[in-house]
């Protein structure tokens, strides 16, 4: 056991002295020990300082009823030592022997004396033993170091005993507002009841605490206002200067200046747009909670400038048209390539058309001779017996002999000449049938060529692999193809035969078309070199959708993963939100370590992401293995940050309303329990049908009729100021713990100025400067207005105009 007796010190009714109290404490030393026999103050201590610290137990959601045994076990001694001082203390032993109650108050003790205050007398026997002057020693020994001490030091001053008495020799007020019976003895030094005397301290820094209170609240609204107006502004600034962006379509020339337009929008999603999620989900989380410290100070609800409410903010925020961006981008893309594949096809074959084969007419003749006939000759020579008769038969017969020959020379012309007008005929049919034959050979040559160096886009496998098909159907025609082209080669080699061996020339090409065997050979070679290319740029195209499937289905793979892990914790999230397990302490670290959780699954969207840009550099437009794309992912990561961001702030303003309102961890179970009742939809907030219908079972009168409507949106203008439509779990709490607060108010304010004016109706800058710290006193000499009253004198301000305000309808 800590032994707190020291040998050789008085033993004083109220303890020690802290640091800064000491002269207090040593002029009060003659009187003090007189009231050890005063029953009736020591009752009145007791009182005092039992509503003292179940001011303090109550926002641990406990209190006790009497002083002397509540704190024998050291438990709620150690809890008001945890609320008062903001820190943790040990662990405490929950035995019930006594040697465990003396460990906990040894511990509290020794957390006292941490503080730099020196114990006398007390010790942790007394306190367990239920000794009552030791523990009111003890607690007033807390007051000191933790409530007088403290305001004397943020005030950077040390308040004497003979000053305290001074500033409240006006007014007696208690701690806890009630009027002292001996105030109207308070009117000179030498009329003070030494009695009363520590009460006059403890009301002067209570005077003094609750207007340091008060003016720190609103500087710390005043603060979170400007924040919020600034980040509200800032945040639709980029909204307006982004939208723009966003809906610009404008063309682009070329495939380069697409792909950078698709860059510099990946660039916006990953670099740009995130931090002004993140100030979004802030400035929700920044309203909300001044909002709720405005409630919990009775202070008017936060009306931010036109254009900046929370609502407001949101809306173009959510109505950025980035899907719409993106799927132009894409659309430009597979636009742009149809377009490159237009270009180098009509780059290879033009936009001419084929001309139409025409197979050109000849005349055929024959050839006639006429029928071959010997001339008549008459011998009249012989007759008349010529002496030249010989002669003239001679030149007659050798005629004749001549005509003989030209007859049969004729005749061998004739049989030649019709040998030929045959061959010629055999060579024209050879001729028409080549040119029937070559023709639509020709034209499929052609289109083959076409087909073969045809770009083609496709975009999935199956296409891919229909084309091979479709390719490997065409080779297979190739050697029938080829047999063809012999024989057509074979019926112009066969004429061109005719014609050599019989002499025959003849005169140019083919008359019935004008497809050579050269061409016919040319465009063959063509054809013989294009496939090989065609099944080279094919397999290429294949190996290419074979990594495009990879990647969809690698995408699709994380995808289904994430996509799901995102609902069931968004699921999840909403469950703890609703339902009441453990603490709101345990609540919030739960949620806080959930958040951790989330946050650490960053990777696995950035992975996604990383797919994603690999996806779209690959210009793939679909992927049938999955149902997420990455703007569902996106979006439902960026919910998941904003709600349980919001849920932590919710859960932390539970915690101060819980804290300023006293309100118990079984109370607010039932706060809970009523509003899931109502929240039928389980949305996390109540509509006005679900409140008034929780407002009637609480026994408000609030039916469907005049008056009934009216004390509903009465009711409605407290719990939804700024006129959402909807009760938050929040709101709901302040609505239904609105009796038991325990906050300032605009008269409470008013008579702590009065107090500290010396009971006048203004006070002067000098008297605020005095009482108040230096940066609050020149706040309340900024903002109070001259004092107009008949007793007014230079410089006087008006503190209860100031006072009005800080609760009003004002700017503050």
């Amino acid at each position: 056991m800590v032994d707190y007796h020291t040998a050789g010190q008085p033993a004083y009714q109220y303890g020690g002295n802290g640091p800064g109290i000491g002269d207090y404490m040593a002029q009060e030393d003659d009187w003090d020990r007189d009231l050890l026999l005063d029953p009736a103050w020591e009752k009145q201590q007791r009182k005092t300082f039992t509503a003292w610290c179940n001011s303090h137990l109550r926002k641990a959601g406990t209190q006790i009823e009497n002083i002397d045994e509540d704190f024998r076990d050291g438990l709620k001694l150690m809890l008001l030592l945890e609320v008062i001082s903001g820190e943790r203390l040990p662990k405490p032993e929950r035995g019930k022997m006594r040697v465990h109650k003396i460990n906990n108050v040894n511990k509290a003790l020794d957390f006292i004396a941490s503080k730099g205050v020196k114990l006398v007398s007390i010790g942790a026997e007394e306190i367990v033993d239920g000794n009552a002057k030791m523990t009111l020693g003890m607690i007033w020994t807390i007051i000191l170091r933790f409530a007088i001490q403290d305001i004397s030091v943020e005030g950077k001053r040390q308040i004497c005993a003979r000053e305290r008495e001074r500033l409240f020799r006006p007014v007696m007020v208690n701690l806890f507002g009630t009027k002292h019976p001996n105030q109207n003895a308070l009117t000179s030094r030498s009329t003070v009841n030494p009695k009363t005397r520590w009460l006059a301290c403890a009301c002067a820094e209570t005077a003094a605490n609750r207007i340091c209170k008060v003016l720190a609240v609103n500087q710390e609204n005043e603060h979170l206002m400007e924040d919020y107006e600034k980040l509200a502004s800032d945040l639709l600034e980029w909204i307006q200067r982004t939208i723009p962006w966003l809906e610009n379509r404008v063309p682009q020339k070329t495939m380069q200046e697409m792909q950078q337009k698709l860059e510099d929008f990946r660039d916006y999603r990953r670099v740009h747009k995130p931090p002004k999620v993140q100030e979004k989900c802030q400035l929700e989380i920044n309203f909300n909670t001044l909002q709720t410290k405005l409630r919990l100070s009775n202070r008017p609800a936060f009306m931010p400038s036109e254009g900046r409410m929370v609502s407001v903010s949101s809306t173009p925020y959510r109505d950025l048209f980035e899907q719409a961006r993106e799927r132009h981008l894409m659309e430009s893309l597979k636009w742009g390539s149809t377009l490159n594949h237009l270009a180098v096809k009509r780059g290879f074959f033009g936009w001419g058309g084929g001309e139409a084969i025409r197979v050109p007419q000849e005349n055929c003749f024959l050839v006639t001779c006429p029928a071959y006939q010997r001339p008549p000759f008459s011998l009249p020579h012989s007759e008349l017996d010529y002496y030249d008769s010989p002669s003239v038969n001679a030149r007659c017969q050798k005629i004749c002999d001549q005509w003989d020959s030209l007859g049969s020379l004729t005749h061998t012309r004739r049989e030649a000449l019709e040998k030929t007008e045959k061959q010629l005929e055999t060579i024209d049919q050879l001729h028409l049938e080549y040119a029937k034959r070559a023709a639509p050979f020709n034209n499929w040559m052609e289109s083959a060529m076409e087909d073969l160096q045809d770009m083609f886009i496709v975009h999935t496998i199956e296409e891919i692999e229909g084309l091979i098909a479709a390719h490997d159907q065409f080779k297979s025609t190739l050697p029938d193809a080829d047999r063809e082209r012999e024989a057509i080669l074979g019926i112009q080699s066969e004429a061109q035969k005719i014609a050599d061996y019989n002499n025959i020339k003849l005169s140019g090409n083919n008359p019935y078309t004008s497809v050579t065997p050269q061409i016919i050979n040319s465009k063959w070679e063509r054809v013989q070199q294009l496939v090989p290319k065609r099944d080279s740029a094919l397999q290429d195209e294949q190996s290419k959708q074979q990594s495009n499937e990879r990647l969809r289905r690698q995408f699709a793979s994380q995808a289904n993963i994430v996509g799901p892990w995102i609902q069931t914790k968004m699921e999840e999230i909403g469950r703890i939100s609703i339902e009441m397990n453990g603490t709101l302490e345990d609540q919030l670290n739960h949620l806080k370590q959930y958040e951790l959780n989330i946050v650490e699954y960053k990777p696995n969207i950035d992975v996604l992401e990383q797919q994603h840009q690999l996806i779209q550099e690959a210009l793939i437009f679909d992927n049938k293995h999955t149902n997420y794309t990455m703007e569902h992912i996106r979006v439902g990561w960026e919910q998941l940050l904003t709600t349980i961001a919001r849920t932590i702030n919710e859960v932390e303003n539970q915690i101060l309303t819980r804290d300023a309102k006293g309100i118990s961890q079984e109370q607010m179970q039932e706060f809970r329990a009523s509003f899931n009742h109502f929240d039928k939809d389980h949305g996390g907030s109540l509509g006005p049908e679900e409140f008034k219908a929780c407002l009637i079972s609480l026994g408000y009168d609030v039916e469907n009729d005049r008056q009934g409507d009216a004390e509903f949106n009465r009711i409605m203008s407290v719990v939804d100021p700024n006129n959402s439509g909807v009760v938050t779990f929040q709101a709901f709490i302040d609505f239904m713990s609105r009796e038991t607060t325990d906050t300032d108010t605009a008269d409470q304010v008013i008579a702590s100025f009065k107090v500290l004016a010396g009971d006048k109706n203004y006070i002067t800058a000098e008297e605020l400067r005095r009482e108040l710290p230096p940066d609050q006193a020149e706040y309340c000499i900024a903002r109070m207005a001259p004092y107009q009253g008949p007793d007014t004198i230079p410089g006087a301000l008006d503190y209860k105009s100031f006072s009005t305000a800080l609760y009003g309808e004002s700017d503050l």
